[in-house]
């Protein structure tokens, strides 16, 4: 599945980038889709920060995003650090008393505030009550008149908000703006849109309440919390990416989920796993063929299953190796690539690129049984001590456990 995202660089009156506002897109073609606005920016949330990687994304640069009413009254732009966003509140959203109650709450942790498209409403005295959480207005050179424009801007010089002319598309415009005291300038005389693109694994489960419940509890079961997210290959891909970027970077390297949970932290685990339940609450649809991850989970638990019969207590460093396996299918790119992304330990690396261990020799056995490569299985199984109808036994209970566990929606699972 290949995820999108556009976006356009916001310009200073020397044309230096001062940021990037990012935007939705489905495809390759530069226009927005029909879709709710709170699907849209926690999709582009997801995308930027989570799938791409947000330092790929925006540079170092702040990262404007748009929020609707909804997302404001869950505090979404406050699960991310000032210095990444600007909260960009659009112009569906009216000014209200809890709209100025979110504002001076943002603004007071360290947020700048921008009003996309902004048109004054004379009538509604809470727009004026506005003003003083606000840094940036966006003024839209295509849409607004001038009279409108000049009534902003005296606004704005007397409360010493910055204005961002955004669509400009003329030298034209780009030199008035500059002449009537913009600070900021976006649109297509700059630069259209970039789309940005990457492979990602649909997530199939949306079990979110119930992690989101744990997390909540006074003392999480952090071995509960990861046992939800090892069902899901894409919360468990997003999760060790996530601990790979720049802010979290570990020295030591990932052998389980619940190690990678310990290092990021239940509050970090849980602001994504709230953003997901976002997006996927909101309408998001998936259409894919599941039969890799079904093969992925299998290969997993076969491999958790058999380290067990052995009595190796590191069974989580053999059911990460199982279920990346095939992560090179499912993003359709070299394992190589794959493994830059991910912290994952150097023995699983090894493993996934084939280098001989007993990690790769345990995938080795799965897979003789997956293929029915009984040659191989025969000689594999010897060399563990392995008795062959006990090996097939537990194959076929890795396969119902997937398969059960693919069937199933919002219900919790605990290694038997």
């Amino acid at each position: 599945m290949e995820v999108f995202v556009a976006r356009q660089p916001i310009f200073t009156n020397k044309k230096e980038v001062f940021g990037y506002e990012l935007l939705y897109r489905n495809n390759l073609e530069n226009k927005f889709p029909n879709i709710n606005g709170d699907e849209a920016t926690a999709e582009v949330i997801i995308n930027s920060f989570l799938t791409i990687g947000i330092d790929e994304i925006s540079n170092g640069k702040p990262c404007f995003l748009n929020f609707t009413e909804k997302l404001l009254q869950l505090k979404l732009p406050t699960y991310f650090k000032p210095h990444e966003i600007v909260v960009e509140i659009l112009e569906t959203v009216e000014p209200n008393p809890e709209l100025l109650k979110i504002c001076k709450e943002l603004k007071s942790l360290g947020y700048q505030i921008a009003l996309d498209d902004f048109v004054l409403d004379e009538q509604n005295q809470f727009t004026f009550n506005l003003f003083p959480f606000v840094d940036i207005i966006k003024v839209d050179f295509q849409n607004t008149t001038f009279k409108m424009r000049t009534k902003i801007e005296k606004i704005a010089k007397e409360r010493k908000i910055k204005l961002l002319a955004e669509k400009v598309e003329t030298r034209q415009e780009f030199i008035q703006a500059t002449l009537r005291g913009y600070h900021y300038f976006q649109g297509y005389f700059f630069a259209e849109p970039a789309i940005v693109s990457t492979k990602d694994i649909p997530t199939y489960f949306h079990s979110y309440l119930e992690l989101i419940n744990n997390l909540s509890e006074v003392e999480p079961r952090i071995d509960l919390i990861a046992k939800w997210i090892e069902q899901d290959l894409s919360l468990s891909y997003k999760l060790l990416k996530l601990i790979n970027s720049p802010a979290f970077r570990p020295k030591q390297k990932i052998k389980s989920i619940q190690q990678a949970i310990v290092m990021l932290g239940l509050i970090e685990i849980k602001k994504w796993i709230y953003v997901l339940s976002v997006r996927d609450l909101s309408g998001r649809k998936q259409d894919f063929t599941n039969e890799l991850i079904t093969i992925s989970l299998t290969r997993a638990k076969m491999c958790e299953l058999l380290v067990r019969e052995k009595g190796r207590s590191s069974n989580s460093t053999y059911f990460l190796t199982g279920m990346f396996s095939l992560m090179d299918s499912l993003l359709n790119t070299s394992m190589e690539m794959v493994l830059v992304a991910l912290p994952l330990h150097e023995d699983i690396c090894d493993a996934l690129k084939g280098k001989k261990n007993h990690l790769k020799e345990m995938l080795e056995l799965v897979i003789a049984v997956e293929k029915g490569n009984w040659e191989d299985f025969g000689e594999i199984c010897n060399k563990f001590g392995f008795k062959e109808n006990q090996v097939l036994t537990q194959y076929h209970q890795a396969l119902k456990w997937s398969t059960d566990l693919m069937k199933m929606e919002n219900s919790p699972y605990v290694h038997n």
